[in-house]
């Protein structure tokens, strides 16, 4: 026969963490949103222009694009520019659905973000970051990276319109923006890595704000490396009818 005791102590010990718990997973959330607004998420309106380059890969039509990006909140339109032949073929994300048009085709098509788009960049890497409602972010641990201290975060895809199923996400405790990522499999299997840096700047709520300048993708078992170089970033209002799929 159990000890009452013992019983009302464990139930005071299971309330006494439960709150603690929801505060965890409060505070993930909030440090992947504030890492999110750094590569283009949840803002009112931004756009970008990004060159992705490919080195170290066989691949000899994998080498350079450059793309027109324009964000909203959580839609993302982005526009091949180069090369010649991609011109015009434009990438729509809007909530959880991807499209593909281009040139010749009768209608858009329904794509995956997961889909590689160039080198080693997925389509989704392409759109402006959504983490903090593409996934469920669980804070691990503490870690540096450099002289950096970070968070250490798992995040766990929502669903399979994520761009990967589990992220290892580290965020800059005094800056809170991303500093590295390793895209995982379900197995837990490192896929490829990435890291960043945010020599941009932008106005978000009438103050200065960090706002990523380059992501740079390395693949886990090859010599293949895409770098995604941002430039001409402006906060500026966006046309709620350019995400719609419908005018593409």
């Amino acid at each position: 026969m159990s000890h009452p005791h013992f019983g009302r102590r464990a139930l005071l010990v299971g309330l006494a963490l439960t709150p603690v718990a929801a505060w965890a997973d409060d505070a993930a959330d909030a440090i992947v949103r504030q890492a999110d607004t750094a590569r283009g998420g949840g803002l009112p309106g931004i756009s970008w222009t990004i060159d992705l380059v490919t080195t170290g890969n066989n691949d000899a039509t994998d080498g350079e694009r450059s793309m027109a990006v324009r964000a909203i909140k959580t839609s993302s339109l982005a526009e091949t520019l180069t090369p010649v032949r991609f011109r015009g073929t434009k990438l729509l994300q809007a909530d959880r659905n991807m499209w593909l048009s281009r040139p010749g085709l009768t209608k858009p098509i329904p794509i995956s973000p997961r889909q590689r788009l160039s080198g080693l960049a997925s389509n989704g890497d392409i759109a402006a970051t959504n983490y903090a409602i593409d996934y469920a972010a669980t804070l691990v641990r503490e870690e540096t990276v450099g002289r950096e201290p970070c968070y250490v975060l798992d995040l766990v895809a929502h669903s399979r319109s994520a761009t990967y199923d589990r992220i290892t996400y580290w965020v800059s405790k005094e800056r809170r923006v991303a500093v590295k990522a390793d895209f995982l499999a379900v197995s837990g299997k490192v896929l490829k890595s990435a890291t960043f840096d945010y020599a941009n700047t932008i106005q978000v709520a009438g103050r200065p704000a960090a706002f990523i300048s380059r992501m740079t993708i390395t693949d886990a078992l090859t010599p293949a490396q895409t770098a995604m170089a941002y430039s001409g970033v402006q906060v500026q209002a966006i046309p709620g009818n350019v995400f719609d799929v419908g005018n593409l």
